[in-house]
């Protein structure tokens, strides 16, 4: 006789170390550089004014198809954690829907396929975005963060304004609330799974493609401000003061921008 409650422990266990274990792979990708031609930790710097730090300033002729993979495995790094509690109740509820006839680790498959879908578009932009700075001068060619205090102010305010927007605030509810999402946009089918996780992606990236921009502030490779990120984005959509630090941390960014102009 089939052990059902074993059956749906071992379907959790998969789809739990499948996360794992793509989250690990894409943190040693960017450890390794990130087919940049350069390892991640020699781009990497404490500084708060990494504008005013020395580094490597050599131009690089990176192919722009491994601009925009270096990106989409960082959203994959970063990103993935966040959204795991929302892949594992989706499994959960799949599990015990009297209507399901797939597999709910095969669904999950699908659900974050278009999870990252909608990161991989956000990462096509970002590369868009690193080539045109580059080509303008306004980040380090090799070091990949901001060589210009006008561009550090800049996206640090914007960054810290955005953290006070209602747009900000209505994804980030998005984001933190995995049961009335999953209520209000449920689709059966392994097309539903897809256009679900496109969904909460693109929630997701309305909620932190203000933080992501500010990697060309401190380095796109910079892997301190990589795990900083990583980390605020855990905070804001787990934690139950996410909210009130996402807030302070707007605030913390525009005194930030300023004391750049200032330094």
């Amino acid at each position: 006789m089939i052990d059902v409650e074993q059956v749906l422990r071992r379907e959790r266990a998969i789809v739990a170390a499948g996360l794992a274990a793509m989250v690990l792979l894409a943190w040693i990708y960017l450890w390794q550089g990130a087919g940049m031609g350069v390892s991640a930790l020699s781009m990497t710097s404490l500084s708060l004014f990494p504008h005013l730090a020395g580094g490597v300033t050599a131009g690089t002729n990176t192919p722009w198809s491994v601009v925009v993979a270096m990106w989409w495995v960082m959203m994959i790094a970063m990103m993935t954690p966040s959204a795991a509690a929302l892949v594992l109740l989706y499994g959960r509820v799949l599990r015990h829907h009297a209507g399901a006839h797939e597999r709910a680790h095969v669904l999950s498959l699908f659900l974050v396929a278009g999870y990252l879908a909608a990161w991989f578009v956000f990462s096509l932009g970002a590369a868009v975005l690193q080539d045109a700075l580059q080509a303008a001068g306004r980040i380090s060619g090799m070091m990949l963060w901001s060589k210009s205090a006008a561009l550090s102010a800049t996206v640090l305010a914007a960054a810290g304004a955005y953290q006070l927007s209602p747009l900000k605030r209505a994804c980030l509810a998005k984001c933190r609330g995995p049961v009335q999402f999953l209520t209000r946009y449920w689709r059966p089918g392994r097309a539903g799974a897809f256009l679900l996780g496109v969904r909460h992606g693109a929630y997701c990236v309305g909620c932190c493609w203000m933080l992501m921009t500010l990697l060309f502030v401190g380095g796109v490779m910079n892997l301190l401000w990589i795990a900083a990120l990583t980390l605020i984005v855990l905070v804001e959509k787990l934690s139950p003061a996410g909210d009130t630090v996402g807030r302070l941390l707007g605030i913390m960014l525009i005194v930030w921008g300023v004391a750049t102009l200032l330094v």
